[in-house]
């Protein structure tokens, strides 16, 4: 009987006890601009301070939005969002929105977004989830680049 008990009492008073000192969610990524057109991260690439990006939530069933919210990155090309709330039943992303660099502002749609699960239901412990890297195309690939592709298509060789 007193295990029964016990164990109802840590059912019930457990989610209770955990979500009472809830904070927020950081969301946290990089933002690149993509000088050598890859549609990955080189070293040819760099950082984007003063990127916008934004974070959307839908709901799972009918896509209407649930919440949104924007960031901008700072010197490192790094972006925070906060977001209050548990977002279980939602799907969220961080999408790219603007870069300040006009010969490096066409996102690429191969990584213009980064998907994020917002939610204390799936066993995460950290209040801090860190989002792919999210990169914009420089208008022409810079010197060099057809050399570093070539390299590291040697290398996977």
């Amino acid at each position: 009987m007193a295990t029964k008990l016990f164990l109802l009492i840590a059912v019930c008073v457990l989610p209770v006890i955990v979500n009472a000192n809830r904070q927020p969610f950081r969301i946290v990524g990089k933002v690149y601009c993509d000088a050598c057109r890859a549609g990955f991260e080189t070293v040819k690439c760099s950082y984007i301070p003063g990127a916008r990006v934004k974070i959307e939530c839908k709901d799972r069933k009918t896509l209407s939005l649930k919440y949104s919210d924007e960031a901008e990155a700072d010197a490192t090309g790094t972006y925070n969002i906060l977001v209050e709330d548990d977002h279980q039943d939602q799907i969220c992303y961080v999408t790219l929105v603007s870069s300040p660099i006009k010969s490096c502002a066409v996102p690429d749609t191969r990584r213009n977004r980064a998907t994020v699960i917002l939610t204390r239901s799936n066993g995460a412990v950290s209040n801090i989830h860190s989002s792919n890297a999210m990169g914009f195309l420089q208008d022409t690939p810079a010197a060099g680049c057809q050399e570093l592709l070539h390299s590291l298509q040697h290398d996977d060789e």
